[in-house]
């Protein structure tokens, strides 16, 4: 959720319900009564894990859950993980990453 206020990133205090604005302060009365959290771990300045429903993957945090459509070709499992980013010159198309949420291999396509 994003500030109206300032357009920054909005924090949740569990303890008083509230979404606060680190920058200016702002607060949103959470409406809800259901709240998903996610937390980011910075291991190093290169690597980051996301914990993802309970369980925690070497992605990035930017990684989609995919059902149905692409199968993996290690497990044939179709439930992957899929981000991208920019691993040639910048008028190429992106590298698109998928990671097998069951066995966890991951691979490419260019």
């Amino acid at each position: 959720m994003f500030c109206p206020r300032c357009g920054t990133i909005m924090k949740f205090d569990s303890k008083r319900k509230v979404y606060v604005c680190p920058k200016c302060g702002y607060e949103i009365a959470s409406t809800n009564n259901k709240v998903v959290m996610s937390r980011v771990y910075q291991h190093s300045l290169k690597e980051r894990t996301a914990v993802i429903e309970g369980g925690s993957i070497n992605a990035p945090p930017t990684a989609t859950l995919i059902k149905g459509y692409v199968r993996c070709p290690k497990c044939g499992h179709d439930e992957v993980y899929a981000w991208q980013m920019q691993t040639r010159a910048a008028d190429e198309p992106p590298t698109t990453f998928y990671k097998c949420a069951k066995c966890g291999y991951t691979w490419r396509e260019y």
